[in-house]
């Protein structure tokens, strides 16, 4: 073979070679453009978030599925039950009620959010319009704000004299004590949120079109009136929070893990028996804390800040 033909031979191989390796090339360099592009990104993005959604719905789903064999306790036994949900604005209450509802046999359980008082409402006794939505024997009732309107905003807003604040601080324990004598199982949940995961919240509900039906005029004025709240909300467990009603705190800046304790905490106020034995039924002490505990943590920042924190 002569240097020429040699020569020849070599150039060939090599672009053989070079045919072989530009397409890795170019699907790496495309790969590379697909990384960069913002687009391309967004889409993973979106993709990671549906992910991770599904992920924690899945998670639920075994105490989803706890609460159909509590509500076939409940209609079997004939027993009663209310769940207040109360809390801060944007604390995350309707979401809980609707992962807690999801599943649940729709003849046996009500979801209750009144409105303003009617002019004839206002004449009557105060727990009055309460008292016609609670449940018969065998039902769940799920009150998205109850008669604590008047610990908690009415007091703030001016929506009630100062005598009838009063009135139902010094009377709503007796109403609630009568309540669970009779028979009815009664959990009292108070949402807790961080101001600044409030205010993260409502600037979401601004700028997304599909939340913005949530914000409303006392929604604008929540983060004006954030120690107001806090003042009403420590009167209020230091005068409601009983043995036989009381207040469970629940820690609700990671929504996922509220929904989920909150379900526990329901869970756990019925003897009724287990579907799934393994499934852990005990609530996080980080996420979910009594009232009293509450009060001794909001006493003690009072003491070393001279007011209230949460």
């Amino acid at each position: 073979m002569t240097d020429e033909q040699d020569s020849k031979t070599t150039e060939q191989v090599e672009e053989q070679q070079n045919d072989v390796d530009q397409p890795a090339a170019v699907e790496n360099h495309d790969i590379e453009q697909q990384e960069l592009d913002p687009e391309a990104l967004r889409q993973k993005k979106i993709k990671k978030k549906a992910l991770q959604r599904y992920l924690r719905e899945e998670e639920l789903k075994p105490y989803q599925a706890e609460l159909i064999k509590m509500q076939q306790y409940l209609e079997k036994s004939g027993t009663r039950m209310i769940i207040l949900f109360e809390g801060r604005d944007a604390a995350g209450k309707g979401g809980t009620i609707r992962r807690v509802e999801r599943y649940m046999n729709e003849k046996h359980y009500r979801i209750v959010a009144l409105g303003k008082p009617t002019e004839q409402e206002k004449t009557q006794w105060f727990f009055q319009r309460y008292i016609r939505q609670f449940p018969r024997g065998g039902e769940v009732v799920m009150f998205d704000r109850s008669w604590y309107n008047r610990a908690m905003v009415e007091p703030v807003f001016g929506f009630c004299t100062d005598t009838e604040y009063k009135n139902f601080m010094r009377g709503v324990s007796g109403f609630e004590k009568d309540l669970v004598r009779q028979g009815t199982i009664l959990i009292k949940l108070y949402f807790s949120v961080t101001k600044e995961e409030q205010e993260r919240r409502f600037n979401r509900r601004k700028t997304d079109p599909l939340r913005q039906w949530k914000l409303s005029e006392v929604d604008v004025q929540a983060q004006e009136r954030w120690d107001d709240f806090t003042n009403v909300k420590y009167e209020m467990l230091k005068r409601t929070h009983t043995t036989h009603a009381p207040w469970k705190v629940i820690r609700s800046n990671d929504k996922h893990q509220a929904r989920l304790n909150v379900m526990k905490v329901i869970l756990n106020s019925v003897p009724y028996e287990r579907l799934d034995t393994e499934l852990d039924f005990v609530p996080d002490p980080e996420i979910v804390i009594s009232g009293s505990r509450e009060l001794e943590k909001m006493e003690a920042q009072r003491l070393r800040g001279g007011k209230f924190l949460s």
